[in-house]
């Protein structure tokens, strides 16, 4: 096996029919929701997020298979004054999941987030999927907290 990645161009079809399809498998998870994308999602995505500088995608590929997507969204830090990178979707295939593809697609993130000037990268997990919160622990990903009196950092949404 030899895995390749790149940051995505969702200009071009394939690779942007691979953002879709991989993360339209990665939806119809349990661990992504159990529901597959909306047709108008499928449709709308890659031209929504070719919109957005501040999106990017990394795809890992075996052979000329796509395998692998994380989509990363630029946020920023004001403590920091600085760019960070919030890790959105981590989508690894089954058929390749335990072969470390997930590592090297995080390599390629972190290499993008640098070149942006990201202080950070930030991502969010449900707290009962192991391997997924294993392979962060291994990436350096850790709990936020400031001051241990406060706890951690709990992830919170309100839908609209």
């Amino acid at each position: 096996m030899s895995i390749e990645t790149l940051v995505a161009n969702y200009r071009d079809a394939a690779q942007a029919a691979a953002v879709v399809d991989l993360l339209d498998s990665y939806a119809s998870d349990p661990a992504g929701g159990g529901t597959p994308l909306d047709a108008t999602v499928r449709e709308q995505l890659p031209a929504a997020l070719a919109a957005r500088p501040q999106a990017f995608s990394v795809l890992a590929f075996d052979g000329d298979t796509p395998v692998g997507l994380i989509n990363c969204i630029e946020g920023f830090s004001t403590f920091a004054c600085r760019p960070l990178v919030n890790v959105h979707d981590v989508v690894v295939l089954p058929s390749h999941r335990g072969q470390r593809v997930a590592q090297k697609m995080f390599a390629e993130v972190e290499r993008e987030a640098r070149r942006r000037g990201a202080c950070k990268l930030t991502l969010e997990v449900l707290s009962g999927n192991a391997p997924a919160l294993r392979t962060y622990e291994r990436e350096g990903f850790t709990s936020y907290q400031l001051d241990p009196a406060f706890g951690h950092a709990v992830f919170l949404q309100k839908k609209l």
